[in-house]
């Protein structure tokens, strides 16, 4: 991959092409942004009186997990599990939620508003980052544009396995992971998972090493270390691909050169120095911590796993598809004559590739951020082969188109082949949210009952319900939930099913009594969700005593 010197040199820009080019991103994050708003607004202004959009539209339990924490490390620096029943003490961090919970407080707003901030904050830093890295890969402004193009909106070709769905497979999608798997796909996480955009954040480490080597100048090592610090105090995980893909970066320079690369060998230590304590802290935490053992154990529950290689290559589409060819046709074992930028880019997609299969239950973590590196070679291959074949195939034919119109061909040609899944994406929020339930809507009633137990129960309280309502009751009331998240709540399984013997109608009192001894519940919330799992009629008993009501839900406090 040793492109030609002059095509292969970081850019120095004008004052005028500056403003050009930062136009072009600050454009594209507009558009961006404003279509990834329009699910979001059409629930909100389409729902329906008696409820409530809860200002989410994808995974629900994972992001009020994330507003659990954020709610308890909003006046603590430690959190406690709110999404199981078990007594456990505040000994969670997470800087992201200790941050976004910091500044709830002090703007006085809610978590849905917070959620739309850190979607506006955390796509410009990562349009902005990445469009700086295809920089420092091209000179020319069309293969920059192109890059950033394929970073911001390649979604593979799980359309294809739509259409299936709609054809021959009889409404149902095969593979659905290789459809919703967020990780390496930037729209579909500014969309819905503005987390993962902030994680991405961490490629910044990789930018600041660059240009530390080129200058070799070792502060830019120190503030990397400083940068892997923050947002490993957010994503632990990250730490395991800057680390891994620096060390193999590293290795290439010791086999390119035959020498030691003393820059990279005092980088990384000065870098692993500096921010290695999140990564220690989260060992600690899931080694030591009974409760976050079982937690960390139950990530398998989950049963998303990166997709084999060959999945990969519908999950990441034509732009895998080109790197892989490019990086084929340039010989990865060829190391000499490469240029440092262009050994990183290898190292980056080659490390990444193995990364996304370390024996752990968050593999598929790793896939965050790994589109950068794709679509900087899947521009290359583009440029400097595909289009090139096309230019000869279209003079052999005598078609008379001139090299621009090539070029547009062939790039549109690329945009259609990578943009549908992240269309079908899009619209199917419009689908979902339209049918104004749950998990995304809650009842007014719910809502109200919600902020009952807010201004009620102890933090130590902990609340039965449907797991529909429980994973809304940590972040919404401060209380501990009985079910509330497939990880975070211990022995998952069994609760769950605890759940639905509890609200069965021919479970004995003496079954319910014990589920509620066992596990301290203090209150139990019966709505129209509860009502779905059973028709239990709390209103027989005595031991549970109503403390609140409302035309249909009822709280009851648990007599002792």
């Amino acid at each position: 991959m040793n492109l030609a010197k002059s095509k292969n040199q970081p850019v120095t820009w004008s004052v005028a092409t500056e403003k050009s080019e930062w136009g072009f991103v600050a454009g594209t994050l507009l558009f961006v942004l404003v279509v990834t708003s329009l699910p979001y607004l059409f629930a909100y202004l389409t729902t329906p009186a008696d409820k409530q959009f809860m200002g989410i539209m994808v995974n629900v339990p994972d992001h009020m997990q994330y507003f659990s924490w954020m709610r308890e490390l909003t006046t603590a620096n430690l959190s406690a599990n709110k999404l199981t029943p078990e007594p456990n003490a505040p000994v969670f961090f997470n800087l992201l939620w200790w941050s976004m919970g910091r500044l709830a407080a002090l703007l006085g707003v809610s978590y849905a508003v917070m959620f739309q901030l850190l979607r506006l904050v955390a796509t410009t830093l990562f349009l902005v980052l990445a469009y700086r890295i295809c920089s420092w890969y091209f000179a020319d402004r069309l293969m920059r544009r192109t890059a950033f193009l394929l970073i911001v909106f390649a979604g593979g070709v799980g359309w294809l396995l739509v259409v299936l769905k709609y054809t021959v497979a009889g409404g149902e999608l095969p593979y659905p992971l290789l459809v919703f798997v967020s990780e390496p796909n930037t729209f579909f996480n500014i969309l819905a998972f503005p987390h993962f955009i902030a994680a991405a954040l961490y490629v910044f480490v990789f930018d600041l090493v660059q240009r530390g080597q080129q200058r070799r100048q070792l502060k830019y090592a120190v503030f990397a270390g400083l940068v892997a610090l923050f947002f490993g105090w957010q994503h632990a995980y990250d730490l395991v691909l800057v680390y891994g893909i620096l060390g193999f970066y590293t290795l290439l320079l010791l086999l390119r050169d035959r020498r030691l690369p003393w820059y990279m060998l005092k980088s990384m230590l000065i870098i692993g120095v500096i921010s290695w304590w999140p990564a220690l802290y989260s060992v600690l935490l899931t080694s030591l911590d009974p409760l976050w053992k079982d937690v960390l154990a139950q990530f398998a529950n989950a049963g998303v796993y990166t997709p084999n290689p060959l999945q990969l290559l519908i999950l990441l589409g034509p732009t895998f598809w080109l790197a892989i060819f490019w990086v084929v046709k340039e010989n990865p074992f060829r190391l000499s004559g490469l240029d440092d930028k262009t050994l990183f880019l290898n190292a980056w997609f080659v490390a990444n590739f193995a990364l996304n299969y370390i024996p752990t239950d968050y593999q598929i973590h790793m896939l965050n951020g790994w589109q950068i590196p794709i679509a900087i070679l899947a521009t290359q291959a583009l440029f400097f082969a595909i289009i090139p074949l096309v230019q000869k195939i279209t003079r052999r034919w005598q078609m008379g188109w001139s090299r621009a119109g090539v070029q547009r061909a062939v790039i549109l040609g690329l945009i259609i082949l990578v943009i549908p899944t992240n269309i079908y994406l899009w619209a199917w929020r419009f689908i979902d949210l339209g049918r104004h339930d749950y998990p995304y809507y809650l009842t007014t009633d719910e809502v109200s009952g919600l902020g009952w137990l807010d201004g009620h129960v102890q933090s130590d309280n902990v609340v039965l319900s449907s797991m529909t309502v429980g994973q809304y009751i940590p972040a919404l009331t401060g209380a501990h939930a009985f079910l509330a998240h497939w990880a975070q709540t211990v022995d998952f399984f069994n609760k769950s099913d605890m759940v639905g013997q509890f609200f069965a109608p021919t479970t004995t009192d003496t079954q319910r009594q014990k589920i509620l001894a066992d596990y301290s519940v203090d209150y139990v919330f019966y709505g129209p969700a509860e009502r779905q799992i059973g028709q239990f009629d709390p209103n027989s008993v005595p031991y549970l005593q109503v403390v609140h009501t409302l035309p249909t839900v009822t709280i009851y406090q648990v007599k002792r």
